[in-house]
């Protein structure tokens, strides 16, 4: 796997005091996941089908946000607190991040 930017220090994560409830919400869209795996399989009604990959979607998109959200209140203040050329590189993180999930 390719390291990811920020990845060499994982203990100044902004989202790690949110840790337990960001993995108890990706369980909760991993168990959503598998539903509609089953769904399929037992050839349900397609708009229920996708009904339940909007809700599925929503709970992705609510997760990305509030790692955005700890990603700029944390790491793009710490840096720019510090003053440290990192800043730069921090904003273009989110920004990066936030085109993302408007193409998305």
């Amino acid at each position: 796997m390719t390291a990811t930017p920020g990845a060499e220090h994982p203990a100044s994560h902004g989202y790690i005091g949110r840790k337990d409830d960001y993995l108890k919400r990706l369980r909760r869209i991993e168990g959503q996941a598998r539903g509609l795996q089953r769904m399929v399989e037992e050839e349900q009604y397609c708009i229920d089908i996708l009904t339940q990959v909007s809700a599925m979607t929503k709970a992705l998109q609510s997760v990305a946000l509030g790692l955005l959200q700890e990603h700029l209140s944390h790491c793009v203040v710490d840096a720019a607190k510090a003053g440290s050329p990192e800043a730069d590189v921090k904003v273009k993180e989110a920004s990066d991040a936030i085109a993302r999930l408007v193409r998305s």
